[in-house]
């Protein structure tokens, strides 16, 4: 069990460190083509079927670049597949969810204050929900509303706002925004997946046999991936939010998540514009601000009068129980929060701190025994915690850490 807690770990640094290099290249890639889409000129000397060009100059070299509204006259020699930056970030993503949310889903999923749900349960709704979006946006934009753009991105988002409420009411905060983003990035990835792909796949075969390719092809797939192009950055924060507690550990998280949706869009429409105009609407900038103000707001106002502080031993699960029942937990306990609840706890005292460190609370037995795997690899095994220079934990006292989780995992064999 030793041995397998640290690989464990380190497996999930692997997974979300694949996760962060292929979003940032699935990212950039949309973002660049976006911006290139918009920044295209008309020009005297484009060929025949071209309905714009842009110029460019990085790295020491300048680049030509010319767009075929439809497709070329015949298919060119070399043509570059910009799909698996997509497709890797959310395999990746999927299996860090798998990781943290479903394998440590009894302390980062479950949220028994909300909702009293199984952990099957909870990984069954987890994974359950992630198609539902797609299935609704498919089929909007399959309708007539693709007709209308902005109705239908205005029902995309009340999906979104459905969504984000529904989670906060049964999985832990970090969790619900956690999903809520998992939620969109599978939507997006569906976007390339079954749409952008096929389509171009079915205008690169009608190029190779000689016809002449149907222009609506091109059309959803730009829609697509406008879309995808303006949900990348509230994406990017869910992703983010597990770091920041005034995000998730308020009763108005599904709020907050709601509102950083819109924020996404003021920013995007505000770069989308300038590359095509070559200025930017400044109004979006004060919009942006104001949503953050209130999101600040939201952050803060809180009345929820959680029962967390009230949790006892009897509601954690089997195995976490087993760390609160071995001998030597009592004096694990006294050191944990002698070391850790003056960041760690639910009205922190430590300088001007106002909530503790990703929400995790080291106050009470229950809490201190529902912790146990993450005290033993960052106060055990490691020294990430305590920051040495909040207090000097002594090597004895991290033995104690180490002998209790290891009694734990052997009475729970």
């Amino acid at each position: 069990m030793y041995d397998l807690a640290i690989l464990w770990d380190w497996i999930a640094f692997a997974v979300r460190w694949l996760h962060v290099v292929t979003a940032m290249a699935w990212i950039g890639a949309s973002f660049y083509f976006i911006a290139l889409d918009l920044m295209l000129k008309p020009s005297d000397t484009l060929p025949d079927g071209a309905s714009g060009e842009e110029w460019e100059v990085h790295g020491g070299g300048f680049y030509h670049t010319t767009k075929y509204m439809v497709a070329p006259s015949e298919m060119p020699e070399h043509l570059t597949w910009h799909k698996w930056q997509s497709y890797w970030t959310w395999l990746s993503g999927a299996a860090l969810l798998m990781i943290v949310y479903w394998v440590g889903g009894e302390l980062y999923l479950i949220d028994p204050t909300k909702a009293d749900l199984a952990l099957w349960q909870g990984i069954a709704i987890s994974a359950g929900s992630l198609t539902i979006g797609w299935l609704a946006y498919d089929a909007m934009c399959r309708s007539r509303l693709a007709d209308t753009p902005t109705v239908l991105m205005i029902l995309l988002f009340l999906i979104l706002v459905v969504m984000s409420w529904g989670y906060n009411q049964i999985f832990t905060g970090r969790a619900a925004l956690l999903h809520l983003g998992a939620f969109t990035a599978t939507i997006m990835t569906a976007n390339v997946f079954f749409q952008i792909m096929p389509n171009q796949r079915i205008v690169v075969e009608d190029l190779k046999a000689g016809r002449t390719p149907d222009a609506k092809y091109g059309k959803i797939a730009k829609v697509r991936s406008t879309h995808n192009n303006y949900l990348t950055l509230p994406v990017v924060f869910l992703m983010l939010s597990n770091h920041y507690p005034l995000a998730f550990g308020t009763e108005y998280a599904w709020i907050i998540a709601s509102l950083i949706f819109l924020t996404g869009v003021t920013i995007r429409h505000y770069f989308n514009t300038m590359h095509k105009t070559g200025t930017g609407p400044h109004w979006t900038w004060a919009v942006t601000i104001l949503l953050m103000i209130l999101i600040a707001w939201l952050s803060t106002a809180s009345t929820w009068d959680g029962d967390y502080d009230t949790l006892e031993a009897a509601q954690l699960s089997d195995y976490e129980a087993q760390f609160a029942s071995v001998e030597s937990f009592d004096q694990a306990f006294d050191t944990v929060r002698g070391n850790c609840s003056m960041c760690h706890a639910r009205e922190p005292v430590w300088g001007n701190m106002q909530w503790a460190p990703k929400g995790v609370h080291l106050e009470t037995q229950a809490d201190v025994a529902r912790h146990a795997e993450a005290i033993y690899l960052q106060a055990g095994v490691s020294h990430a915690m305590p920051p040495p220079n909040a207090i000097q934990m002594s090597d004895e006292a991290r033995e104690i850490i180490l002998a209790w989780v290891r009694e734990g995992r052997a009475n729970s064999e």
